[in-house]
């Protein structure tokens, strides 16, 4: 049998590129990818999901590759959820971020790891209806765990900080924070609802760094990326091709070699399908 060219390697968004709006992969995208994968396509995502998150729904994906999660703050393996790198502020950092988002405790969580675990500590207290409504869903998930004070929402090695909110409570806070260049900042609308994010991690973990990592780590000689959001647009800046879903933002498709059917047409999958037809070794 012939097999797929495995040099070029394939990176995707989840939300709103490779999953459909009811937050879902369907069944016709996995039996496409892990046909391909097991061809030899070299294919992974990236996503600001955490692992243990986006397992629960990539989780019967069969990927051979590190998969890149928090914005590329961790490299995972999709099968076992098992943290293979992560990046962790310094202890100077912490004290800075303590000391530039008091509002923290209102409306947001803080990524402690605690050697491959992950806990996202948050403070019990008035929180922004935005938040209340992330605590609500996962109120359930022993990995959320409610802190005992400020301090210990950075108990052990914090990784990540979220904030949740209206993009008036929010927008001022990515202000703050953005001005210091020891960290990365990604301030966005939520693709589902009406609430804006702002998230914080250690300086150089981003999906284009950490794709370009995977390249380098692999010996891939191309890159191919698909996204819908703002969070996507540096990998589309350094990737040989990149290609917007028709969901996307305008200033996505504005960057995009070409823009091809939406996420709830199964479009990632149908273009990895049409490439391998053509690109047999």
């Amino acid at each position: 049998m012939c097999k797929i060219n495995g040099k070029v390697l394939f990176v995707t968004d989840l939300d709103g590129t490779l999953m459909h709006s009811d937050l879902t992969i369907s069944n016709s995208t996995v039996r496409i990818i892990n046909e391909l994968v097991g061809n030899g396509l070299s294919f992974t995502y990236a996503t600001a999901r955490s692992i243990v998150s986006a397992r629960t729904i990539t989780g019967n994906l069969d990927l051979k590759l590190p998969v890149i999660t928090r914005n590329g703050c961790v490299l995972a393996d999709n099968g076992t959820g098992k943290c293979l790198e992560k990046s962790v502020f310094t202890e100077a950092e912490v004290e800075l971020l303590k000391a530039m988002l008091p509002e923290l405790p209102a409306c947001g969580f803080v990524s402690c790891f605690d050697g491959d675990m992950m806990f996202k500590m948050f403070l019990p207290a008035e929180h922004t209806p935005e938040f209340q409504g992330y605590l609500d869903y996962y109120k359930d998930d022993p990995g959320t765990v409610p802190a005992t004070g400020f301090d210990e929402m950075f108990t052990g090695h914090p990784g990540y900080v979220t904030l949740i909110g209206s993009k008036d409570y929010i927008a001022p806070l990515y202000e703050k924070v953005r001005k210091y260049n020891g960290w990365e900042s990604v301030f966005s609308k939520d693709i589902y609802r009406d609430e804006y994010w702002l998230e914080i991690c250690p300086q150089n973990c981003t999906k284009a760094k950490s794709i370009l990592k995977l390249k380098e780590m692999y010996g891939f000689e191309k890159i191919i990326v698909f996204g819908d959001s703002i969070n996507d647009l540096p990998m589309f800046k350094a990737a040989d091709e990149a290609y917007a879903v028709s969901n996307a933002i305008d200033e996505l498709k504005d960057a995009a070699t070409a823009v091809i059917g939406s996420n709830d047409e199964d479009a990632v999958a149908d273009f990895l399908r049409e490439w391998a037809k053509k690109n047999l070794q």
